[in-house]
């Protein structure tokens, strides 16, 4: 069975029309003669969508109960038995009362082979939503993963200019009346819809482009379709770099919806690359400007760039003129003009910039610093020591050997010397060696004159095949050891990115790798403030106080540098300390985030409680007060004649409030002494035959059965605090059990002793256990009689801060059960 295509109409903002277009188009199908169901539709009151139903069938809804109130949800399993060719499935995007999403439904209907036509708005995105939250200020709670959005067969926009949409608004045709000015004024202001118009045109354009893409690489066209206009600028991570993106950033711009692409172009081998914090410079700027940067690997430059803008399909290419010398350049084809010559129809844009054609160090490549002094000394000792040798070895078999084969002897020798000593070794042997051979092998013997042509070219050839080999094995040794240097920058660096991830310490431990790595006494990282440097992270002994004092110092930000002192680094260490340097900046801002996000939680958690508490003393306390007011107004009243059940009923009255009222002030005080820590409580053995009548009697109630055995061992507890745990529980329970019976039963297990406050009641869902337990939590903020949402949170903490436990369970057969644990009491 193949799986059903899914089609989404998209739109900008509620109202736009996609609902109506589902309609419809379920309607045009339905006429073709396809058999279409509506799986779930919500009208939203609004005529015209209502009408777009007609004679569509309508799958019914199932009823589901959540928390006392009834929702309707689309029935997946009826339009599964239903089978239909197609399913009208609206708001793809929703969330369902009990969990899960619309989307996941229609994911089964389409594994079913049914096909499926759906809606959803752009702020649902999972990608945008935080955008479109800073353009309106209101959160998204129901969102939707792109990619399963982007995995539509179809996508269609269903657009509608701002204006055209507010007409619609102020006429009625969105919103009620009673919402029309609100909407007017917040979510649909003018500047929010084009905004969300634009973010739905984009992401509808990216949508298309990728289709484009797909349908090119599937169809393997190589050609430039022109659709849009897209700038790859080629960056090396030299310091023209900057020019050439601004540049290109100015050419995508004039062209509207233009995009900027930056690609660098690595060697595979890692070496000879770019400096990094340049190229990551380079990435920001890109980005800044609203482009997008990208690391190719490539050895052939041209070919992956061409690649690279092939892939993208780009229709401009912006090149920097070369750097190199023009004697260079007329030597060997550069880059930009290999570009050019195949680039076909990509216009490529030559940019000239300062560093173009900049002086660069004339001469052959340095035959040093690919090995070691002490291997250069050996190859000195080898060349002084064998070739006296080798000419000795030669002079005993003169007459055996031709000229040639005596200059591949050499050869070979030259070849053994820079093996071992590298180039001014192999240098060296080659000269004195053709040296050698002049004097004792050439003909006439003895000079250094030559008398046949052909020796002259044979002795060349020796010499430049010397030179050659020579420079060659320097060349690898010096490649050996800058592979063998990258692989150690990037264990440096793999440990630098793992240090700063470890956590609370990260600045720290990243300063101390810092000075291990690079064998400092001392690393600090200093901060400018108000014209004088403050220390404000560093390493070892003795940190410096400022920048002058330090033996390398690397500025991070205009007032941020990191100081190093010890001794003295090579040019080759700044690369790699610089990348160390900016981690540290991000450190840092972490660290300082960190506390400041602390400060605003704790924050934050204040207000919430005296938000809380306000709340409490404006509403809760006020009920008891105005009781006992009311009580002793009327008992003073001397116009009115009270009858005796009257005045009994009011002194009632005032001391049931008063009770309330004892007991609030009793909850809020407890809780303060929670929040601060002053709870200090006196454990020792407590029977609790003695504290659970008590604790039943304090929550004022008389319906409640105390099962509670004799021969209990006592609890290791502080009885005063244990019995307050134990009344609020049970004023808890017999305030929402709804009228049913509240039990208290005590067992033994092992070495604790547990402690049930069992009611039948409604019962708790199992999502809201966690939060009845906080302050100034109601059961999910529902008014539920007299308190302030104390009594729960403050019978946990009495409890674990006598050691024990307080956790909810269900009661069998319906409702919740409070289980208390505490360790048995030693006698």
């Amino acid at each position: 069975m193949s799986r059903g295509t899914l089609r989404i109409y998209l739109g900008a903002a509620p109202g736009v029309g996609k609902t109506f277009k589902m309609l419809e188009e379920g309607r045009r199908r339905a006429e073709r003669g396809a058999d279409v169901v509506i799986g779930f539709v919500e009208t939203h009151g609004r005529p015209e969508t209502a009408a777009q139903i007609q004679d569509l069938e309508i799958v019914p809804r199932v009823s589901v109960t959540h928390r006392g109130a009834e929702f309707e949800e689309m029935d997946v399993d009826a339009v599964l038995a239903r089978r239909p060719e197609i399913a009208l499935v609206d708001e793809l995007a929703h969330t369902k009362v009990r969990g899960g999403k619309r989307w996941q439904d229609v994911e089964a209907l389409l594994d079913a082979g049914i096909e499926v036509i759906s809606t959803v708005n752009v702020q649902h995105l999972e990608s945008v939503n935080d955008v479109v939250r800073t353009i309106t200020g209101v959160p998204q709670r129901e969102t939707i993963p792109d990619a399963v959005v982007r995995a539509a067969d179809q996508v269609e926009l269903v657009d509608m200019a701002p204006e055209a949409l507010r007409r619609r608004m102020a006429h009625g045709n969105i919103y009620k009346a009673d919402k029309i000015d609100a909407a007017l004024g917040n979510y649909f202001r003018v500047g929010n819809l084009t905004a969300l118009r634009e973010l739905a045109l984009l992401w509808t354009a990216d949508k298309v482009d990728e289709a484009l893409r797909r349908y090119r690489d599937e169809h393997d066209i190589q050609g430039i379709w022109e659709a849009r206009e897209r700038v790859v600028v080629a960056v090396t991570g030299g310091p023209e770099g900057d020019t050439l993106i601004r540049r290109a950033a100015r050419i995508a711009a004039r062209s509207q919806s233009g995009d900027l692409l930056a690609v660098h172009i690595s060697r595979s081998d890692g070496l000879a690359g770019a400096d990094p914090a340049r190229v990551e410079k380079q990435r920001e700027l890109t980005e800044s400007l609203g482009g997008t940067f990208h690391a190719v690997v490539g050895d052939d430059v041209p070919a992956a760039l061409l690649d690279f803008a092939r892939g993208a399909n780009a229709t401009q290419l912006v090149l920097g003129t070369s750097r190199r010398p023009r004697w260079q350049r007329a030597l060997s084809e550069g880059i930009g003009s290999r570009v050019t010559a195949k680039s076909g129809p990509i216009d490529v844009h030559m940019v000239t910039h300062s560093e173009a054609a900049g002086r660069r160090r004339l001469g052959l490549p340095r035959l040093t610093g690919g090995l070691t002094a002490r291997r250069r000394i050996y190859g000195f000792v080898v060349a002084l020591v064998g070739l006296p040798l080798l000419t000795l070895a030669l002079k005993l078999v003169a007459g055996h050997l031709d000229l040639s084969s005596e200059l591949l002897l050499y050869l070979g020798f030259v070849v053994a010397t820079a093996l071992v000593g590298g180039g001014y070794p192999a240098v060296f042997a080659a000269a004195a060696g053709t040296l050698l051979v002049n004097w004792f092998f050439t003909p006439p013997v003895r000079t250094f004159t030559i008398a046949e042509f052909d020796n002259l070219i044979a002795l060349a050839v020796f010499v430049l095949v010397a030179l050659s080999v020579a420079w060659v094995v320097d060349l690898s040794a010096r490649r050996r050891r800058e592979a063998s240097r990258a692989q150690a920058e990037a264990e440096m660096l793999s440990a630098l990115s793992r240090g700063v991830l470890a956590g609370g310490r990260a600045l720290p431990a990243l300063l101390n790798q810092v000075r291990d790595a690079f064998g400092q006494d001392s690393v600090t990282l200093l901060e400018r403030a108000d014209g004088a440097w403050n220390v404000v992270g560093c390493a070892g002994d003795a940190p410096c106080l400022d920048v002058d004092q330090g033996d390398a110092d690397v500025p991070v930000t205009d007032t941020l540098h990191l100081v190093l002192r010890g001794r003295r680094l090579a040019a080759s260490d700044r690369r790699v300390l610089s990348a160390f340097a900016a981690q540290a900046a991000v450190a840092l801002q972490q660290s300082r985030l960190t506390a400041r996000a602390a400060e605003a939680a704790e924050l934050a958690e204040g207000n919430r409680m005296r938000t809380a508490l306000l709340a409490a003393v404006s509403h809760d306390l006020r009920t008891p007060l105005a009781s006992i007011k009311a009580a002793i107004s009327a008992l003073r009243m001397e116009s009115v004649t009270l009858e005796p059940d009257d005045v009994e009923e009011l002194h009632a009255t005032i001391d049931e409030s008063s009770d309330q009222l004892v007991s609030l002030i009793d909850n809020l005080l407890d809780m303060s002494r929670l929040q601060t820590g002053s709870v200090s409580p006196l454990r020792r053995p407590v029977t609790l035959d003695e504290v659970v009548p008590r604790a039943v009697a304090d929550a004022g109630t008389a319906d409640v059965g105390i099962e509670v055995p004799e021969s209990l061992p006592a609890v290791l507890a502080d009885a005063g605090l244990l019995e307050r745990a134990l009344a609020n529980l049970v004023s808890n329970a017999v305030r929402h059990g709804a009228g049913a019976p509240v039990v208290v039963r005590a067992s033994a297990l092992g070495d604790r002793v547990e402690v049930r406050v069992v009611d039948t009641g409604p019962g708790v869902p199992e999502d809201d256990r966690d939060r009845i337990f906080a302050p100034f939590q109601r059961l999910g903020d529902r008014p539920a009689g007299n308190g302030v949402g104390l009594g729960l949170a403050v019978a946990r903490g009495f409890v674990e801060a006598m050691g024990g436990t307080l956790e909810p369970e269900d009661t069998p057969g319906g409702g919740l059960t409070m289980v208390v644990s505490l360790p048995v009491g030693k006698p």
